[in-house]
C-alpha cells in the first residue's frame, strides 16, 4: 500500500489527495474487519508513515497592491463590496465573522465589534480602528436593520457571499490568484510590520493559540530593518 501511495504522489496527485486517499482506505478496511466483511481481516494502511503536510498558502498585500484592489472594489457593480473589502483589511476578521455581523453587535462609540462564535468555538471583540469606523457609519442603515451588510434578495438576512464582486475586482486590481482570506493574513502583515506584537496581532485575529500567530514572525523584517538601519544611521552620525 506504501507503494501504491507513492505512485499516486509519483503520478502527480496532491499531497493532501493522497492523504485523503489512504484515510478513505483505513477507515474502509476498519469498518470491514468490524463487519466481518471478507478479505478485510487486515487493514493494509495501517503503519503506512504520511510525511508531514503544509497547505498553509500565504499571500500577504503590499500597500500599493491594497490601494488598487480598494479603488477596484469601489468600482464594482455591488455597492457593499467596497465596505466589506476595506473592513476585512483593517480588521483581519473571516469574511464569515463580518458579512454575519449584526448591528446590535457593534459598538462605534467603544470602537469593538463582538463576534458571538468564531471558528475557534468562542467569542472575541474586536477592536475597530478609526478608519474602520469611518466605514460602519457610512453604511446605509434601514430602519429595523439587522445585519451590517443584509442580502439584496433578504434584508432580514446577511449577505452571504461577495464572490463574483471579488473577483471581477481582484482581476481589474491586477492581482490573480488573490484570495478573500489573504486579506486577513494581509491585515496581520500590516501590524506587524508597523511594529505590533505577535501576541497582540493573535488577539486581534481570534488566534486559539500562539503557534497560529508565529506564521507572521518573518514579516517583521520590515520593522528589524527599520530599526538597524536607524542604528546605521545614528552611528554614522557620531563617526
Amino acid at each position: 500500500m506504501a507503494h501504491w501511495l507513492a505512485a499516486k504522489r509519483d503520478e502527480g496527485l496532491a499531497p493532501a489527495t493522497v492523504i485523503k486517499i489512504k484515510a478513505i482506505f483505513g477507515r474502509s478496511f476498519e469498518l470491514g474487519m468490524r463487519w466481518g466483511i471478507a478479505g478485510c481481516d487486515k487493514n493494509p494502511v495501517r503503519g503506512v508513515q504520511s510525511k508531514p503536510l503544509n497547505n498553509a498558502r500565504e499571500r500577504f498585500l503590499t500597500t500599493e497592491e491594497a490601494k488598487r484592489l480598494l479603488a477596484a472594489a469601489a468600482k464594482s457593480r455591488n455597492p457593499q463590496l467596497a465596505s466589506v473589502v476595506g473592513l476585512l483589511l483593517l480588521t483581519g476578521m473571516r469574511v464569515s465573522e463580518l458579512l454575519s455581523t449584526r448591528w446590535e453587535n457593534v459598538k462605534v462609540d467603544r470602537r469593538s465589534l463582538y463576534i458571538p462564535t468564531s471558528k475557534t468555538g468562542r467569542s472575541r471583540h474586536v477592536p475597530l480602528a478609526q478608519a474602520a469606523v469611518d466605514i460602519i457609519e457610512r453604511l446605509p442603515r434601514a430602519e429595523g436593520a439587522v445585519f451590517l451588510f443584509p442580502s439584496p434578495k433578504d434584508p432580514e438576512k446577511h449577505l452571504t457571499t461577495i464572490k463574483h464582486g471579488w473577483q471581477t475586482a481582484r482581476d481589474t486590481a491586477d492581482l490573480p490568484g488573490l484570495r478573500i482570506h489573504d486579506l486577513r493574513h494581509s491585515a496581520a502583515s500590516f501590524m506587524v510590520n508597523s511594529g505590533v506584537d505577535l501576541f497582540a496581532v493573535g488577539k486581534v485575529l481570534g488566534h486559539a493559540n500562539v503557534a497560529s500567530s508565529a506564521r507572521y514572525s518573518h514579516l517583521a523584517n520590515d520593522t528589524l530593518l527599520a530599526a538597524v538601519e536607524a542604528g546605521a544611521a545614528k552611528q554614522a552620525q557620531s563617526a
